[in-house]
């Protein structure tokens, strides 16, 4: 796709700064860009390369344009503006409408006329798919399931039965939306399987990242609210609770009935614990564990950064004595108190 300069700062309503009539078809770093290409800078630490670039364009914001060469799409968040632009400049694929003679559809299913149904999908009894829907190569939807208005799933989807995907959500290949969630009863030496009887409701503008799993409730649906992002490999387990916008990075797990805020964020491999209060606007660091309610917003931390390993060895064993220490701290204030 190709658009004028001035086109694009109509569709963000940015400042335009140089010539409007510049083409534009592609995005690049400013480091690799050539004639044709928009740039962005999103920090100073980028500034000798904005000083250098071959791009034909930069999204900057009002504090940087003094180091600009040429011309400029000036907005107040350029990697959002960048966000934009990508989406205009690369928009999604999609198929003509139709089926796929080898997809197998039931007959009570409902189908919109606009949507598209790949090869190989699989479609079963009482399943809704919305007006244009993409559904793609070697998706199953279980029965008596509901896909919403142009959401996308990609190859190898599973949706189980049961489920509500929203609309305008994306799903990419082989994630699983409402398996069973992990529930199991020791009953005289054996795991006894407990049924899982709700499902996943996911709200609209939702994407779930590949292969990552959302767990069916046991009594009560799980539930995805609106604008939530998952990243790869995300595990969602049964009746948790996510609110909106809530991000999630690769490898993070939640385990069951916890309930999470909206506009939280969870760097990778996060781990929750089971029947956790989060509240919202809550950041959790990189590979911290939660093991509590947190009912504050804010950010939290867990665990120990990267070290040498002679210097970790010596930490980790301090750490055990930790609680030594502070007792024999105690008693020191205590006989310093009381000589006085």
């Amino acid at each position: 796709m190709k658009y004028s300069l001035r086109q694009i700062a109509e569709h963000l309503g940015a400042t335009l700064m140089g010539d409007g009539d510049i083409v534009i078809n592609a995005i690049s770093t400013l480091d690799e860009a050539f004639e044709g290409d928009l740039s962005f800078v999103t920090s100073s630490k980028y500034i000798n390369s904005l000083k250098t670039t071959s791009a034909s364009a930069v999204l900057i914001n009002e504090a940087m344009l003094e180091h600009v060469s040429v011309a400029a799409l000036v907005v107040s968040n350029p990697r959002a503006a960048y966000a934009r632009v990508a989406s205009l400049l690369y928009p999604q694929w999609k198929a003509e409408p139709g089926i796929d003679k080898s997809a197998q559809v039931d007959d009570t299913a409902q189908i919109a006329d606009s949507a598209y149904i790949g090869p190989n999908v699989v479609i079963e009894a009482d399943v809704v798919i919305g007006a244009e829907c993409v559904i793609n190569a070697g998706c199953v939807i279980g029965r008596e399931s509901v896909i919403g208005k142009a959401s996308y799933l990609y190859a190898n989807v599973t949706v189980y039965h049961g489920c509500s995907i929203g609309e305008y959500c994306i799903l990419h290949g082989a994630s699983v939306i409402g398996s069973d969630g992990f529930g199991f009863e020791l009953d005289e030496g054996e795991w006894l399987k407990i049924p899982q009887v709700g499902g996943v409701v996911i709200g609209n503008k939702v994407e779930i990242g590949a292969c990552s799993v959302v767990d069916r409730g046991a009594l009560n649906d799980t539930v995805i609210e609106d604008g939530v992002k998952l990243d790869n490999h995300v595990q969602i387990a049964h009746n948790v609770y996510v609110g909106e916008h809530t991000l999630m990075s690769r490898g993070v797990g939640i385990a069951g009935s916890t309930r999470i805020g909206k506009n939280c964020l969870f760097a990778g491999m996060v781990g929750v614990r089971d029947h956790v209060e989060i509240v919202d606007d809550v950041t959790v660091t990189a590979m911290s564990l939660v093991t509590k309610s947190l009912k504050k917003p804010g950010s939290y931390s867990s665990n120990t950064p990267i070290d040498e390993t002679r210097a970790w060895r010596k930490n980790s064993t301090r750490f055990k004595q930790l609680d030594s220490m502070a007792r024999r701290i105690r008693k020191l204030e205590k006989l310093i108190q009381e000589k006085g």
